[in-house]
């Protein structure tokens, strides 16, 4: 709490006994602090990105004119600190904007109910990626179970499907859906890079999510060789494949050399024979140029030979 706030224990204090209803109401409204910047820490494993994009160009502009018109929402911590729980991106305006403090509510909150105010608030953008609301959601579900432990143990059904089927309503998602956000959490940072760039669907990414951590890095090597991403159908087997024990660098490369409807023939090699006249250190990006110059070379190389034979 803010040095000096007093404790509310929910007692009708004296001076408000003889208070008209507009000043009892504009009482209850919660205080707003000027909080430095450097008293503030992040919420911890916080799902959503701060991007310094356009969208935040803007928005430090907006601070500089008018100030922060929201406040942003604290919580206070044992050491004296404050924890954001939402307003990271006012937060982060305001540190680029130079300025020294931001407008701040304080509010004592329970850790799983600064995650489910954190997440609430963060779901009313107009832009989420995948990966944002896999995370959120987990964390958010888990809070809500949590919750839900502690009130009741004979709920109507099982806590977790309560849990889900409560977050769902809020959320404007299927159960389902949400569980195939919350598979995502499964991907290693690379393939959940590509499924927030759009390279890979929903779909796709939730059976690619049941590989082996060691099978996806491999998968990952092959999608830069290949440059093609598995169809859903692609994912599927990859999933059975490894179910069965029998996924191996041989069988991730076969099946993404699988022809899709629609797509142009393309020449595939296999990684461990290319090894032996590729520099170490490259990466499959540099690959494809230093094999196109290799082809230009003993192309020129070929062209001089036969003008000499004649």
């Amino acid at each position: 709490m803010p040095k000096g706030a007093n404790i509310d224990l929910g007692l009708t204090g004296y001076d408000e006994l003889f208070m008209d209803d507009a000043s009892r109401a504009e009482a209850k409204l919660p205080r707003i602090h000027e909080i430095p910047l450097d008293q503030i820490d992040d919420f911890p494993d916080h799902p959503f990105k701060v991007k310094l994009d356009e969208d935040m160009d803007q928005l430090v502009q907006s601070v500089i004119d008018r100030g922060v018109i929201t406040p942003i929402t604290l919580r206070p911590k044992e050491d004296g600190r404050y924890e954001i729980v939402a307003g990271h991106r006012r937060r982060k305006a305001c540190e680029i904007a130079g300025l020294p403090t931001v407008k701040a509510e304080i509010r004592d909150l329970t850790r799983d109910e600064a995650i489910i105010l954190m997440v609430e608030s963060n779901l009313q953008r107009s832009t989420i990626l995948p990966s944002e609301k896999a995370f959120s959601y987990k964390m958010r579900l888990e809070a809500m179970k949590r919750q839900a432990g502690r009130r009741s143990k004979s709920n109507f059904g099982p806590v977790g499907q309560n849990s889900r089927n409560e977050l769902a309503t809020e959320t404007n998602e299927s159960s389902r859906q949400i569980q195939r956000y919350i598979r995502l959490t499964y991907l290693i940072p690379a393939l959940l890079d590509m499924v927030d760039e759009g390279k890979i669907a929903l779909r796709p990414a939730v059976e690619l999510s049941y590989l082996k951590e060691p099978e996806q890095l491999e998968l990952v090597e092959t999608i830069a060789y290949e440059d093609a991403t598995p169809s859903l159908a692609q994912a599927i087997k990859l999933r059975d494949f490894s179910k069965s024990g029998r996924l191996n660098a041989d069988v991730i490369l076969s099946i993404m050399c699988e022809k899709k409807p629609n797509q142009a023939e393309k020449i595939s090699f296999r990684t461990d024979r290319l090894k032996q006249y590729l520099p170490k250190n490259i990466t499959p990006k540099e690959t494809e140029e230093y094999v196109l110059k290799a082809l230009e070379y003993y192309h020129r190389h070929r062209a001089k030979t036969q003008n000499r034979d004649r």
